[in-house]
């Protein structure tokens, strides 16, 4: 039988990798989002209530190429997600975006890793390369990306959970 500090030790190690330091985790958009939906959240993040820093990706920025909704939207929802240190929910914008622990960065545009590199909040939202804004058009055809999100996330700490606790309190042959 394995001593329990090893099962104990082992949960502590997960558990740290789960409450990683601030900077470790991106915010994207999430691949199959609604154009509309994407778009709505893209002017909500630059928004002053969003406080998103716009700038790199406005035509003259760093991250302005390539110059997609996707990417943008990525850019602008890691700036709002690393204002509020990573906060849970922070990266949800009508379940068009998801955490990721690969750094999105790209040649010369980096992506902020920490609320101090998140740049100046306030730069309207970035036009497309026909130099036509993406309106909002309507109601969210997303379907229920936030309630999957949120379920998807409670069943994966259950489950953690669950193995921590069978490690250790139960012998292991």
């Amino acid at each position: 039988m394995r001593p329990l500090w090893v099962a104990a030790w082992a949960c502590a190690l997960v558990l740290a990798w789960c409450a990683r330091p601030a900077g470790a985790a991106w915010c994207i958009a999430r691949s199959g989002a609604s154009e509309k939906t994407l778009q709505r959240a893209l002017d909500y993040a630059c928004s002053p209530a969003g406080s998103a820093d716009c700038a790199p990706i406005m035509p003259s920025g760093l991250c302005y190429l390539p110059n997609t909704l996707a990417a943008h939207a990525s850019y602008a929802f890691n700036s709002v997600f690393q204002r509020a240190r990573e906060a849970p929910g922070a990266c949800d914008f009508a379940g068009t975006a998801t955490v990721t622990l690969t750094d999105p960065s790209y040649g010369s545009c980096t992506y902020p890793a920490s609320p101090s590199t998140a740049g100046l909040p306030g730069t309207s939202t970035p036009k497309s390369r026909d130099n036509n804004h993406h309106p909002d058009l309507g109601p969210d055809d997303s379907g229920a990306g936030a309630d999957a999100t949120a379920a998807a996330a409670a069943a994966s700490f259950l489950s953690l959970a669950l193995s921590c606790f069978l490690h250790l309190h139960l012998p292991l042959w």
